[in-house]
């Protein structure tokens, strides 16, 4: 089997969230990830982290905003990302510097950097040329700090009007950047509604050294893998496969809504497809 991180964003939704670290160890997890830390000291973050023994996988960078209050307010609002919104360049590169304050408190070695919503009037291929200029900004800074940069391809079912949407286009865009830690962050969930094919795509994207990192959930509902149309037991054997064959030790993210929702210990309830 893989090894899996718990997303505690969204899981564990019945507690705090400084809580949610102390459950996640408790189920046998032992990394976490999450959207964002910057509600948050970094230290308390640090000591929730060693305390329980976990690692800290990924976070995401600021979907837009520079400090706490108005990361918040950025991401009420709807914004998504602003990698890919010509005009807010300055704005992106504080909140990368932010994000890897965060990275070097929490010994992250991934951020995921959300690419936004392509803004109305902007053609397209202006909305590329400034993504690819922030993704160049990006990884030559987290480059200082060894940490590695993430893009991920996200459905329009869930977030219309996403910028990133395919697998195929995530790998050109690392491509061409030609960044080493310039990473495709591979979201099953997501490939599954955009494209399908999941698990050929596995085996094509996985040993080229692009993919950083895989997430997880249930399609349709995106609960417990083990609910809906994908066959992760499959899947996982598949991953494990090729990640012996090509020398990939990355995490899988737990990023599913629990199906029982906030019900004290769903979470938990839930996690007999892992333990089996």
């Amino acid at each position: 089997m893989p090894q899996f991180a718990a997303n505690l964003s969204m899981l564990y939704p019945e507690l705090d969230f400084l809580d949610r670290f102390d459950a996640a160890a408790r189920d046998g997890f032992k990394g976490v990830e999450y959207l964002f830390p910057y509600a948050y000291d970094k230290q308390a973050l640090a000591a929730r982290l060693k305390a329980n023994g976990l690692q800290q996988v990924l976070f995401n960078g600021p979907p837009g905003g520079t400090d706490s209050a108005s990361i918040s307010r950025a991401w009420d609002r709807g914004d998504k990302g602003i990698a890919c919104l010509p005009g807010r360049e300055a704005e992106f590169r504080e909140g990368i510097a932010l994000a890897l304050d965060y990275a070097a408190a929490l010994a992250c070695p991934r951020i995921h950097v959300m690419a936004g919503l392509l803004p109305a009037g902007v053609p397209r291929e202006a909305a590329r040329m400034t993504y690819l200029a922030n993704l160049r900004h990006a990884a030559a800074e987290a480059a200082k700090q060894g940490v590695d940069v993430l893009i991920e391809p996200i459905n329009t079912r869930d977030i219309p009007g996403f910028f990133l949407n395919r697998q195929d286009d995530a790998h050109a865009v690392v491509q061409e950047v030609g960044a080493a830690n310039l990473k495709v962050q591979f979201d099953l969930y997501h490939c599954q509604i955009v494209e399908g094919d999941v698990a050929m795509k596995i085996r094509q994207y996985l040993p080229t050294g692009r993919v950083g990192h895989f997430q997880i959930a249930g399609v349709p509902e995106r609960h417990e893998p083990d609910v809906g149309e994908m066959n992760y037991p499959y899947l996982f054997k598949v991953i494990d496969e090729v990640a012996a064959q090509c020398g990939w030790q990355g995490w899988v993210g737990c990023e599913y809504r629990p199906a029982r929702g906030a019900q004290p210990g769903g979470t938990t309830a839930g996690l007999r497809w892992m333990r089996g």
